[in-house]
C-alpha cells in the first residue's frame, strides 16, 4: 500500500472510533427508508424497514421522528395493514440444469417458506428462467396457486439471468412497493439483455433486486451485486439448504416487520427532499436518511419504453434483406423487360380504330410490364388451363394477371406475418398467401359450375319449347339468353357471339361444355350433332335429356345432404389443429415454440402433419359419392 493510502486508512479508522465512543446509544442503518408515495390528499406514506433491530426488540411507535430537509414534521407510525399500501414481490428462480437434484428441492422448500411467512396482503409473482424466461404466475395473493407452480418446475439448459431480472421488474409493475427476490447458482449465459440493461431497468423502475447467491464464486456475486447496489437491494450468500431457507424467511420477515409512516407533505417543499427518520427501540435510537421524491403524480406523462427482444436473429434479418433486394431486382426486370410496346399489327389496328399508340420506348404502366413479363415465363399449356378455369369461374383476369396477383398476395401476407411475429408467422403468412387464392379460385369455379349444372334442365326445357314453336337452334339459344340467368345466360351469349362470327352452333356449344367442364352439357351437344346428321325430333330429345338431368340433379342434392355431416366433420378435423396452432402462437408463443425448437417437438409436428394429411384424404374419399 502506498504511504498516502496508509495515512487515509488510519485517519478513517480513527474518525470511526471517535464517533462510536461519542455516541454509544446510536445505531446507524439498522432501519432503512423504503418506498415512499404521495396520495391525492398530500399525505406521504413511507415504508420503514426495521427487521435489523438488535435482539428482535420492538420499536416504540410513539418515538417516531421525521424531518424533511431539516424541518421536523408531525408523523405517525403503525404496522402495515392490508390495503393500506400495495406491496409486490416477484420470486425469480433459476431453473437451469445446474439446479438439478438437491439444489432444486432446496429452492422449492425455501420459496414455499417465503410464501408461508410473507404477509397475506403482499402480492407474490413467480418467474422461472433458464434458456428462456417464463412468466409462470402474475402477482397474486393466491399462495396455493404459486406453490403448485413451484412444484411443476422443469429444468432446461442455459441461464438467462439478465433477461429474468428485466422480465421480473416489468412484471412487478409501477404501483406501490416492489422488489424482486432472485435465486441463482450460476452466471448469465447470454440473452437479449445485458448486465447494463438489467441494471438500468431495475434502477429506473425503482424496484429493489435482492439476490440470493447459492454457492457462487466471488466473481459471479460481484456481477450480481452491481444490479443489487443500483436498485437498493442486497446480495445474500447461501451455502447450504439451511442458509437458503433462512435467507428466504428473512426476506418474508422483513416484509412482515415493515412500519407505515405517514405525514403531511410540507407546503412548498421541493420534489426531491432529504428525508431523515429516527425511532427508539430497546433504549437505542435508530436513524436513517435518504433523498426521496415527494412529487405528487397527477399525470402519467411520457413513458420510457424499455428495450425489447428482436423477433428474429441476425441471420434471418440478413435473409430478409436479401429477399427484399431480390424483389426489387425482379421489379426492375419487369419494368425493363416486360413491355416492348405494341407490335406492328397492333399498331395498324390501333391506327385503323383511331386509338393513340404509346411510345415503344416507354411502357404504358408497371402493371402492363409485369403482366407481359409474367406471360413470358408462363408455359402455354398451363396458361391455357388456368385461363379456362378463370373463365369458368367468371373472373375477368388473364392467366398472367392472376399469377401476378397471386404472387403479390403471397409476398404481402408473408411480410405481414414477419412484422407481426417473426419467422414462424412469415412461413404461415407465405403458406396462406399461396394456398388461399387457389382455394378461392377453386371454390368460385365449383360454385359457378354447380349453378350451371342446376340451370341446365330448365335451359333444355326452354330450348325444346322454342324448337317446338318453329325456331331455329340459334334462335332457341337466344331465347335462353334473354330469359335465363347467370351463369347459363352469359355462357350461351358468348356462344351466340362466336356463332355470328362464322362458327357452327354445335362447335360454339361444344366450347361452352369444355369451358364449364360439364359432361352433362357435352351430352346435349352430342345429341344435337346426332340429330343434325341422322335427323329426328330434336325438341323431344331435349325434353328427354332434360328429364334425365333433372332426376340426376335431384339425386346429387340428396347425396350432398346425406353427406353434409361427414364433410363438415372432415373440415373441422382438418382446420381445428391448424387454428389452435395459430391461436397458441398468439396467446402463448413460448409454449408452442417447443414444436419446432426441440427434437421431440419437431418429430411430433412432422407426424401430426402426415397423419392430418392422411386423415383429410381418407375423409374426402369417404364423403365423395359420384352420381
Amino acid at each position: 500500500m502506498k504511504p498516502r493510502g496508509m495515512v487515509r486508512t488510519v485517519a478513517a479508522a480513527a474518525a470511526a472510533a471517535i464517533v462510536l465512543l461519542a455516541s454509544p446509544v446510536q445505531a446507524a442503518n439498522d432501519v432503512s427508508i423504503g418506498h415512499a408515495e404521495v396520495g391525492q390528499d398530500g399525505t406521504v406514506s413511507l415504508l420503514l424497514d426495521v427487521e435489523q433491530l438488535a435482539n428482535g426488540t420492538t420499536p416504540d411507535l410513539g418515538s417516531i421522528d421525521v424531518s424533511v430537509d431539516g424541518h421536523t414534521v408531525a408523523a405517525t407510525a403503525s404496522p402495515v395493514k392490508a390495503g393500506e399500501i400495495s406491496r409486490t414481490t416477484i420470486l425469480t428462480l433459476d431453473t437451469s440444469e445446474s439446479m438439478a437434484g438437491d439444489r432444486l428441492r432446496q429452492a422449492e422448500v425455501a420459496a414455499k417458506a417465503f410464501l408461508d411467512s410473507a404477509p397475506r396482503d403482499v402480492n407474490v409473482g413467480l418467474i422461472t428462467f433458464s434458456d428462456k424466461v417464463h412468466e409462470v404466475i402474475a402477482p397474486t395473493t393466491d399462495r396455493a396457486k404459486i406453490a403448485d407452480a413451484i412444484d411443476a418446475i422443469k429444468l432446461t439448459r442455459d441461464t438467462r439471468i439478465y433477461d429474468a431480472v428485466t422480465a421480473a421488474v416489468n412484471l412487478a409493475g409501477e404501483d406501490g412497493a416492489r422488489d424482486v427476490l432472485l435465486l441463482t447458482d450460476g452466471r448469465d449465459t447470454g440473452g437479449g439483455s445485458t448486465l447494463a440493461q438489467a441494471t438500468a431497468t431495475a434502477k429506473h423502475h425503482g424496484t429493489a433486486v435482492d439476490v440470493v447467491a447459492l454457492d457462487q464464486s466471488a466473481a459471479d456475486r460481484a456481477l450480481l451485486s452491481r444490479i443489487a447496489d443500483a436498485s437498493s437491494g442486497q446480495v445474500i450468500t447461501a451455502a447450504d439448504a439451511t442458509a437458503l431457507e433462512s435467507a428466504f424467511r428473512a426476506e418474508a420477515d422483513a416484509l412482515a416487520s415493515q412500519l407505515l409512516v405517514r405525514f403531511a407533505r410540507p407546503q412548498g417543499s421541493a420534489k426531491e427532499v432529504e428525508l431523515a427518520v429516527s425511532l427508539t427501540a430497546g433504549g437505542q435510537t435508530y436513524k436513517d436518511s435518504a433523498y426521496v421524491s415527494l412529487d405528487q403524480a397527477t399525470d402519467a406523462g411520457p413513458q420510457v419504453v424499455e428495450p425489447g427482444h428482436a423477433l428474429v436473429g441476425r441471420g434471418v434479418m440478413l435473409a430478409g434483406a436479401a429477399g427484399l433486394a431480390l424483389g426489387l431486382a425482379v421489379i426492375l426486370a419487369v419494368v425493363l423487360l416486360g413491355a416492348r410496346g405494341q407490335s406492328e399489327s397492333q399498331k395498324r389496328v390501333s391506327a385503323y380504330l383511331g386509338e393513340t399508340t404509346p411510345s415503344a420506348a416507354s411502357p404504358s404502366s408497371i402493371k402492363d410490364s409485369a403482366v407481359a413479363f409474367t406471360s413470358k415465363i408462363v408455359k402455354d399449356d398451363f396458361e391455357t388451363r388456368l385461363a379456362q378455369r378463370l373463365n369458368a369461374a367468371g373472373i375477368s383476369f388473364t392467366a398472367a394477371e392472376w399469377i401476378l396477383l397471386h404472387a403479390g398476395i403471397a409476398v404481402a401476407s408473408a411480410l405481414l406475418g414477419f412484422v407481426l411475429g417473426g419467422g414462424p408467422f412469415l412461413v404461415m403468412g407465405l403458406v396462406a398467401g399461396l394456398v388461399l387464392p387457389a382455394i378461392f379460385l377453386k371454390l368460385k369455379h365449383a360454385r359457378r359450375l354447380s349453378a350451371f349444372s342446376a340451370q341446365l334442365p330448365e335451359t333444355l326445357t326452354l330450348m325444346s319449347g322454342g324448337l317446338s314453336a318453329g325456331l331455329s337452334m340459334a334462335q332457341a339459344v337466344d331465347t335462353v339468353v334473354k330469359e335465363g340467368h347467370e351463369p347459363m345466360a352469359g355462357e350461351l351469349r358468348r356462344a351466340l357471339i362466336e356463332h355470328r362470327l362464322g362458327i357452327t352452333i354445335e362447335d360454339t356449344l361444344e366450347s361452352v361444355a369444355d369451358r364449364m367442364s360439364s359432361d352433362d352439357f357435352g351430352w346435349v351437344v352430342m345429341a344435337v350433332r346426332i340429330q343434325r346428321e341422322v335427323g329426328g325430333n330434336l325438341a323431344e330429345i331435349l325434353n328427354t335429356v332434360s328429364d334425365t338431368l333433372r332426376e340426376r340433379e335431384y339425386l346429387r342434392r340428396q347425396v350432398k345432404s346425406l353427406s353434409a355431416e361427414g364433410r363438415l366433420s372432415g373440415w373441422m378435423l382438418g382446420v381445428l389443429p391448424v387454428g389452435m396452432l395459430g391461436y397458441m402462437l398468439l396467446a402463448n408463443r413460448d409454449y408452442a415454440s417447443l414444436l419446432w425448437t426441440t427434437g421431440p417437438g419437431i418429430a411430433m409436428s412432422v407426424a401430426g402433419v402426415v397423419l392430418l394429411s392422411f386423415g383429410a384424404f381418407v375423409m374426402s374419399r369417404i364423403v365423395k359419392v359420384e352420381v
